[in-house]
C-alpha cells in the first residue's frame, strides 16, 4: 500500500487521541451513573475524575444532552449485545428455547446493571430528549428483531396474519402495519399487536424486579420469570393458525 493509501486509510493520530478521550469520559460517566444513579449525573463530577475542566469535557461533548445520548446509545448496545449473546448459547436449540434465552439474557443484564437499566427505563432525565432516529432508536431496533425473530420463526406471514387477536380498529391496522419489517415483507399488525403485548409483559416483569418491587419473592424471581415466559410463548403460538396441509394430488 501506498503511503498515501495508508494515510488515507488509517485514522489521524488527533482522531485515535479524540476517540480514546472519548470512551473515557463515557467509561468516566458510566462509572457515575452506577454509583449515583442518572440523575444525579454531573458533568463537573465527570470531568474531575478525570482531571479534565468541564469545559474540556465540552471539547468533546458539546452538551450534556449528548453525552446522554452517548451514555444511552451505549447502554442500549450492551443490553443489546447480552440478548443476542444469550441466544447465540442456544443457537441449535429450538425456537422456543432461544425466546426464553433472550428474555433471560434481557432480566440478567438489567438486574446486574439496575442504574444503567435506569437510564433507559427509569423516569425521564429533565430537558433531555432522545434525538429521533439516532444511535438510542437503532440500538433498540436491534434488540427488538431478536426477539421478533425467535418469537415468530417458523411461521409464515399468512399464519401471522390470521393470528387470534381482538378485533383491530382500522387505525390501529393501519398504524401498526409498518412497523417491524419480516422478510420481504412487514410483520402483519395481529403479529405487531401481539409482540407489543409481549413486550410489555416481558418489560414489565423485568422492571418491577430491577426496581425492588417484586423482593418478597426472594431468591424465586429468575424461577417466577422462566414460567412467565414459557407460558406467554404457549399463549401466542395457541393463537396462530397452524399451517393447512396440502391436499393431495388426485390421481
Amino acid at each position: 500500500m501506498a503511503a498515501e493509501e495508508y494515510a488515507t486509510a488509517q485514522p489521524s493520530l488527533r482522531e485515535r487521541r479524540r476517540a480514546v478521550a472519548t470512551r473515557e469520559i463515557v467509561d468516566a460517566a458510566e462509572r457515575h451513573v452506577a454509583e449515583h444513579g442518572p440523575h444525579a449525573l454531573s458533568l463537573r463530577a465527570v470531568a474531575r475524575s478525570l482531571g479534565m475542566t468541564v469545559q474540556g469535557l465540552y471539547h468533546y461533548f458539546p452538551s450534556r444532552d449528548a453525552l446522554v445520548t452517548a451514555l444511552v446509545a451505549k447502554a442500549y448496545e450492551d443490553l443489546a449485545d447480552a440478548v443476542t449473546s444469550a441466544v447465540e448459547a442456544v443457537a441449535e436449540k429450538p425456537s422456543a428455547q432461544r425466546f426464553l434465552a433472550a428474555a433471560e439474557g434481557y432480566r440478567r443484564w438489567a438486574v446486574t446493571h439496575v442504574e444503567r437499566f435506569q437510564l433507559l427505563y427509569g423516569a425521564p432525565l429533565r430537558q433531555y430528549e432522545a434525538p429521533a432516529e439516532g444511535p438510542t432508536t437503532l440500538a433498540m431496533r436491534r434488540m427488538g428483531t431478536v426477539f421478533q425473530r425467535e418469537m415468530f420463526d417458523g411461521f409464515t406471514t399468512a399464519q401471522l396474519a390470521a393470528a387470534d387477536t381482538r378485533a383491530l380498529s382500522p387505525a390501529l391496522r393501519a398504524q401498526l402495519a409498518p412497523l417491524f419489517p419480516h422478510g420481504a415483507d412487514t410483520l402483519p399488525p395481529p403479529a405487531t399487536a401481539l409482540l407489543l403485548g409481549a413486550w410489555g409483559h416481558l418489560h414489565g416483569m423485568v422492571v418491577l424486579e430491577a426496581f425492588g418491587h417484586t423482593s418478597f419473592v426472594g431468591a424465586h424471581q429468575a424461577e417466577i420469570f422462566r414460567m412467565a415466559m414459557r407460558d406467554l410463548l404457549d399463549d401466542i403460538h395457541r393463537r396462530i393458525p397452524a399451517q393447512p396441509e396440502e391436499t393431495p394430488a388426485a390421481p
